[in-house]
């Protein structure tokens, strides 16, 4: 019981510093954007004497927004180097550096005058992101029990929609998202970081990093200890050795090695489906569309942003759900769920939009769709889709194969943050299409070629895709045919 403990405070400890910053700096934009343009067109006006043009501080805020999913994307490219030079804990740690220079900067940035400033914090608060996002569930999932290592490693995503929820809890009005207050609102970041840097070092580092990379036994067989209690170490670690066995007189791959080695093409074929569908399922848009749905649906423009909170607390619902039945239900049924449902809901949805005007209670099924649609994200694809990179790959591709999946997803957050606004412009109503495409043929996916990983071990499920990756080779070795033929000729 007291190990129980110890891992959920664990867990606790990576998450509050890790993925909660993702989901967290994702909402608390979003409260001041109206002050923030406000202090750039004062600050131009200040600085040149003329006001800026309307384009210009849309053109600001527009850089202000899109740099924090390139900050992920290098915090991603910067992960793999960092998880296997200094450990899955000690990146995390150092990883706090970033947002605690974020803090700083955007909460003096008012006082500066720089808005500047805020954009530059912007891009270290997307660094931090892009780190945890790939290190946080590697980190968990090498740590934890093999029974219990899907809820342990999804716990990553239940953190991310608890930030998410937490940062418009925070950006009402009422706390820090007023006129004079929104410094304080984007400097908030630096306490999870501070929490963080005082709680994980108490905690071990992961047994399989100590042992597979560093090749150090006894710190190895400690930190199992401190996780695992008195219980029998012996299977475990029995394990952990095959798996070192295995990885002998390898060196840990770069992320081009994986493309080049045919070992690893449906693990990699697999998390670049899955990444990359992530961002392109239109999870994040229908949070574009939820002021407007809401506001026609009557409810006053003063409580929109409570009711707002409701979608980010779906999501955190369904991940906290999905994290209590990940380890009975599988993974990939978890996944083929929520495609299938999301592709049924984005259908209802364009229904309910184009009809929003001529019936009366379109709005509403509008607002169901919504809380639904993200229910079906947060249920599969949310949290399974971060554990995956985890089991699919072994110990010295792992780095390599979260750098892949993490450029992927803050690529693509970039491209439909981007492109929405033309898709909605160019497709009104139909304007999820798109997203439908891509939830169809990624439930079509999962249903012919994602095997299960559930309750099987590293090298069981390296074994189960070795197979599959030298199918072909087999068949090929078996076909003795043509020279048989040639060597009867007289």
């Amino acid at each position: 019981q007291l190990q129980s403990r110890i891992l959920i405070l664990m867990v606790c400890a990576a998450g509050i510093g890790g993925t909660f910053q993702y989901g967290y700096n994702i909402s608390i934009i979003n409260a001041p954007t109206s002050y923030i343009q406000v202090f750039m067109n004062k600050t131009w006006q200040e600085r040149t004497g003329v006001p800026p043009e309307d384009n210009m501080i849309l053109l600001l805020w527009s850089f202000t927004v899109s740099v924090y999913p390139l900050g992920g994307l290098a915090g991603a490219v910067v992960a793999g180097p960092m998880a296997i030079m200094l450990g899955r804990k000690m990146s995390l740690l150092v990883n706090n550096v970033f947002v605690i220079v974020a803090a700083v900067l955007s909460g003096f940035s008012q006082i500066a005058k720089s808005f500047e400033m805020i954009m530059v914090s912007r891009f270290f608060t997307g660094v931090n992101a892009g780190v945890s996002m790939n290190i946080q569930p590697m980190y968990l999932a090498e740590s934890a029990p093999k029974k219990l290592r899907g809820a342990v490693a999804l716990t990553s995503a239940s953190f991310t929609a608890l930030g998410l929820v937490l940062g418009q809890v925070v950006g009402l009005r009422e706390l820090l998202g007023g006129e004079e207050s929104w410094p304080f609102l984007l400097a908030s970041n630096a306490v999870p970081a501070l929490i963080q840097l005082m709680a994980l070092p108490w905690f071990p580092e992961s047994p399989r990093y100590l042992l597979i990379d560093r090749g150090d036994r006894e710190s190895c067989v400690s930190a199992l200890q401190k996780l695992r209690g008195n219980s029998d170490l012996g299977a475990e670690l029995e394990e952990m050795l095959a798996e070192q066995a295995a990885a002998k007189g390898q060196r840990a791959k770069k992320p081009w090695e994986l493309f080049q080695n045919p070992a690893v093409r449906w693990q990699l074929v697999s998390i670049i489906v899955l990444s990359s569908a992530m961002q392109l399922c239109g999870n994040d848009s229908m949070y574009f569309y939820a002021a407007y749905v809401f506001q026609e649906a009557g409810i006053p423009q003063d409580k929109i942003p409570h009711v707002v909170i409701g979608t980010g607390s779906c999501e955190l619902i369904a991940s906290v759900t999905c994290n209590m039945i990940i380890d009975y239900a599988g993974r990939r049924p978890l996944l083929l769920g929520g495609y299938i449902f999301m592709a049924g809901w984005a259908v209802v949805f364009m229904v309910a939009l184009s009809q929003q005007t001529r019936i009366s209670w379109m709005p509403y099924l509008s607002m169901a769709c919504i809380f639904a649609y993200i229910l079906s994200f947060g249920i599969g694809p949310a949290g399974v889709t971060g554990v995956l990179p985890t089991e699919l790959f072994d110990q010295m591709s792992r780095p390599a194969a979260y750098m892949i999946c993490g450029s992927l997803l803050w690529f693509n957050l970039f491209l439909v943050g981007t492109a929405f606004p033309f898709i909605v412009k160019s497709l009104g109503h139909f304007c999820y299409v798109p997203f439908l495409v891509v939830c169809v043929c990624t439930a079509l996916y999962i249903g012919l070629f994602l095997p299960e990983t559930k309750g099987k071990s590293f090298l069981e499920i390296s074994e189960q895709f070795r197979k599959r990756n030298f199918k072909a080779q087999r068949h090929t070795a078996l076909y003795k045919g043509p020279e048989e033929i040639k060597s009867t000729v007289l």
